[in-house]
């Protein structure tokens, strides 16, 4: 095994032990509602979106009753996730050709999936993973931006990264190292200053000492897991 690939192995299993729950934070209870609440999740907080979501699915709780909703009254219930004129129209787009083309049931391949409005390859991959149990790597801005800082793909592509990354985990593991990867991203891993000296990937993370690195001050950085439920 080349050493980037073993590296990259020990950060996921080392990620493994520090989220040993980490699942996707989006709350549903079938595909369709998946699939809504990622689309609704653009640019917004899974946090948002669970506050959203329950009154929504309340009254609209399938594919044919989202599709036949006032376009108004679906704005104004998605309002608070922010740009919410598309996401009213995409989710109720892609309610209406769920009816005409799938029978008004979610597709389990990418294929199918990216078909549908506001659908691309991370919502597809969100979808495919957490409903259908179908490896995918969901590359969101916390994975490109940790994938870079690890060293396992150059490229701000995320379709790029993908395929990088693809290379480095194996197949069964990849919606797992999607989350462990979301989830550090959220918590610790942090965009603007990474809370180094809290991190459980120091002696691996060939980017330590970008962020923090006294201890005590990482660990004031770190986000706590009730910010993102």
């Amino acid at each position: 095994m080349n050493p980037e690939k073993k590296r990259a192995l020990s950060i996921f299993k080392t990620l493994g032990k520090r989220y040993p729950s980490a699942d996707c934070e989006l709350d549903f209870t079938n595909p369709f509602e998946l699939i809504v609440a990622t689309v609704l999740s653009a640019q917004c907080t899974d946090k948002r979106v669970n506050l959203v979501t329950p009154p929504l699915f309340k009254k609209y709780p399938t594919p044919k009753k989202m599709a036949s909703a006032k376009i108004l009254d679906l704005e104004e219930m998605v309002r608070t996730t922010g740009f919410y004129h598309n996401k009213a129209r995409n989710i109720q787009m892609l309610s209406q050709k769920l009816l005409t083309d799938f029978d008004g049931e979610v597709p389990s391949t990418l294929e199918e999936l990216i078909t549908l409005p506001g659908v691309g390859r991370k919502t597809a991959n969100v979808v495919l993973g957490h409903a259908f149990g179908v490896p995918g790597i969901t590359v969101d801005t916390h994975f490109g931006r940790l994938s870079r800082r690890f060293g396992w793909s150059d490229s701000e592509d995320p379709v790029k990264v993908e395929r990088d990354v693809m290379e480095l985990i194996p197949e069964k593991e990849w919606t797992n190292l999607s989350q462990r990867l979301i989830w550090h991203g959220r918590r610790i891993c942090h965009a603007r200053k990474p809370a180094c000296g809290a991190c459980p990937l120091i002696s691996l993370c060939p980017s330590y000492g970008i962020g923090e690195t006294d201890k005590i001050e990482a660990m004031k950085l770190v986000k706590p897991d009730s910010a993102f439920r």
